[in-house]
Order: structure tokens, then sequence, then C-alpha cells
């Protein structure tokens, strides 16, 4: 069995046009499809997908992010919610976006209505290396966003052949546009 990678990732948000606006604005991403003509709600979806008694899945939304994983919009209705976790909540906490130019991305972020919770700060421990830098924020609805960038080599690298996804790079050492 071959493992490929992450496909994609989804995420529950309040507004669905806001969310795409948002993703769109900050990270340049592009609506691939709407999935559903109508919403999905019943016994069958909510154990397939273990949801609570009543929920209504009101539209999934695929999106694409660069070269990585995809992104999966849902908005539900009909069961109550709870805020976005926080990174100190157990389950998956927060999604990482690779950037080239973090103080850029940052400001285009922060323009589409996210909230940087703090500076552009230097990649510690294993991550280090000259440039290779880092930052937290928070969607408009919430949930926690990273930007990184490590243009430099990562000071686990000395350690083990293994190696972190990072954009597939020309020829001349610059990265390849999607």
């Amino acid at each position: 069995m071959a493992i490929r990678g992450i496909e994609h990732i989804g995420i529950t948000v309040p507004d669905l046009e806001q969310a795409t606006n948002f993703f769109v604005d900050a990270f340049g991403a592009e609506k691939i499809y709407d999935m559903l003509d109508e919403p999905m709600e019943g016994p069958a979806v909510e154990a397939g997908l273990g949801i609570p008694e009543g929920a209504r899945i009101e539209a999934i939304r695929m999106l694409r992010l660069g070269e990585g994983p995809n992104l999966e919009l849902f908005t539900y209705s009909g069961a109550a919610q709870r805020e976005p976790v926080v990174p100190s909540d157990h389950g998956l906490q927060h999604f990482c976006v690779y950037v080239d130019d973090i103080e850029e991305a940052a400001n285009r972020l922060e323009k589409a209505g996210g909230q940087l919770l703090s500076k552009p700060g230097d990649l510690p421990g294993g991550d280090a290396g000259e440039g290779n830098q880092y930052l937290y924020a928070r969607t408009p609805w919430g949930s926690t966003v990273e930007l990184v960038t490590y243009p430099s080599p990562q000071a686990y690298e000395s350690r083990t052949p293994l190696r972190r996804w990072r954009p597939r790079m020309d020829s001349d050492g610059t990265k390849q546009a999607t």
C-alpha cells in the first residue's frame, strides 16, 4: 500500500462565503467546486460521520491551495456547535500554510480579516535555520492557522536522512509556481 500524502483538510465554518473569501484573499485559494446539490441529513449521515442526531450538512465546498492539500469547507445546521479549538485542546488544532514571504503573507492574512497572534519569529530546535520563521493567527471565525517558511536547511536535517515536505524547487533554486 502506497501512502501518497494528505489529500484534503476538512474545516467546518459558520459562513461558507466568508470562509471562501478569506482563503482566496489570504492565500490565493481557488474554488474548485461545490459538492452538494442539496443538504445531507438523516440517520445514515449521522452514523457515517459521527455527528449528532438532527445535524444537517448544508454545503461542502472544495478549494485548491497551492501545492499542499485541498481545503474542504463544511457548513452545518440543526446541532449545537462549539467554539473553534485552540492549540491546547485535544484533536486537530491548527493547519499550517507554507509561504515564501512571511511578512507579505501575514499582511495579506490580516487584510483578509484574520487576526495575527504574533509577529514572525525564528523557528526553534529542529526547525531552526537562517530565515526559517513562523507565526500563528486566527481566521475570522476563530480557527488557528500557522504561517511558516523555511528557506534554509533545518537543524534536524543533519541528524536524519528523512525530510519534511517542502515546495518543489526549480533548477535555479527558486520555488515553482503552482
